[in-house]
């Protein structure tokens, strides 16, 4: 049984595929550069491509679908092209070749509308009122894939909720810069309570997607995963700082503040795009300043399913991978 996982040149990719490793699965990885993941057999290419996902897929058995365009800003049709596309193009060729479990992993973001989220399930994706075009595609995407789970071909939707941890590039590392920098503010002084979740227990978690897919009370869900243990905006953005060795951010804005700059800043891009991420989005001034933290008591259950590694145990985790590689910098006393 060959289980193949797309995008596992990303942090969390290449967790998801080194975990179903360890559990003795063959696995295969498909992407657009080699994973680098011990033990696994590597094909490169594009999910939008047809031969290429034909390749990737001939003998599969089972699919994690990790593959996406992840940005704040961006041309729409970029993100239907891979989001979207991407996802028809695998599960038609996924029930071409017979497979049997299909794990799309989405984002909570796909039933997020602005509003503060505490202690909600995994409400259905809402492609119109999610915020921003990787939200809107993300959404759509989920709802494709499970509209083709059937008997014989079972769809799980995963939505991991801010996965950090040592090596990350997309939320780690740019938390780290923008407070080095000194461009790291507080929106309404970080009092948002928010969930995230470390990778490992997110590699474990959609591992257990997979496991379970075919689950009558699985197949056809959604499942947000969380460390499930809320915290404020404040305390995480200070804990990623100090375990890097930067000072955390102090000065706040108020967030209505942001959200107008984010706006402003939204349609600059769209005339002139930057060669990173834009500094500030209404989409990331809600995220900064809204809670949004889930029950995971069904996540729990019906995957049966904990996070191994604690948030403090994953601080200590990333302070000693900052240690490692000497990128510590003394925190300013100022």
């Amino acid at each position: 049984m060959t289980t193949l996982v797309t995008g596992a040149s990303g942090l969390l990719g290449r967790a998801v595929a080194a975990e179903l490793v360890r559990r003795g699965r063959e696995v295969r990885t498909f992407q657009r550069r080699p994973s680098g993941v011990p033990g696994v057999q590597d094909v490169t290419g594009d999910v939008t491509r047809a031969s290429d996902v034909a390749r990737a897929l001939d003998g599969v058995a089972e699919i994690v679908h990790l593959a996406a365009k992840v940005s704040l800003a961006g041309d729409p049709r970029d993100f239907d092209r891979v989001n979207v596309g991407g996802t028809r193009a695998l599960v038609a060729s996924a029930r071409e070749v017979g497979a049997s479990r299909f794990v799309v992993v989405s984002s909570p973001s796909v039933a997020h509308a602005g509003d503060s989220l505490a202690g909600t399930g995994a409400g259905p994706a809402d492609p119109e009122r999610a915020r921003g075009e990787y939200a809107r595609s993300k959404a759509a995407a989920e709802l494709l894939a499970l509209a083709a789970d059937e008997p014989g071909f079972a769809v799980v939707a995963v939505r991991p909720h801010l996965v950090w941890g040592p090596g990350d590039t997309q939320l780690v590392e740019r938390i780290v810069d923008r407070a080095r920098a000194g461009r790291l503010p507080l929106l309404d002084h970080g009092r948002a309570l928010i969930d995230t979740l470390f990778v490992d227990n997110a590699a474990t978690g959609i591992a257990q997607a997979l496991e379970r897919a075919d689950a009558p009370e699985v197949h056809g869900n959604s499942y947000v995963l969380t460390n499930g243990e809320p915290r404020t905006v404040a305390e995480i953005l200070t804990s990623v700082c100090l375990a890097a060795g930067v000072a955390p951010p102090s000065r706040s804005v108020p967030a209505g503040l942001a959200r107008a700059a984010g706006a402003l800043i939204e349609r600059a891009w769209r005339v002139r795009p930057g060669v990173d991420e834009p500094p500030m989005t209404r989409f990331l001034a809600e995220q900064l300043s809204t809670a949004h933290w889930f029950d995971q008591r069904r996540t729990r259950a019906d995957l049966q399913w904990r996070p191994d590694v604690s948030l403090d145990e994953g601080f200590r985790r990333l302070a000693a991978w900052y240690a490692a590689r000497g990128s510590v910098t003394e925190p300013s006393r100022r």
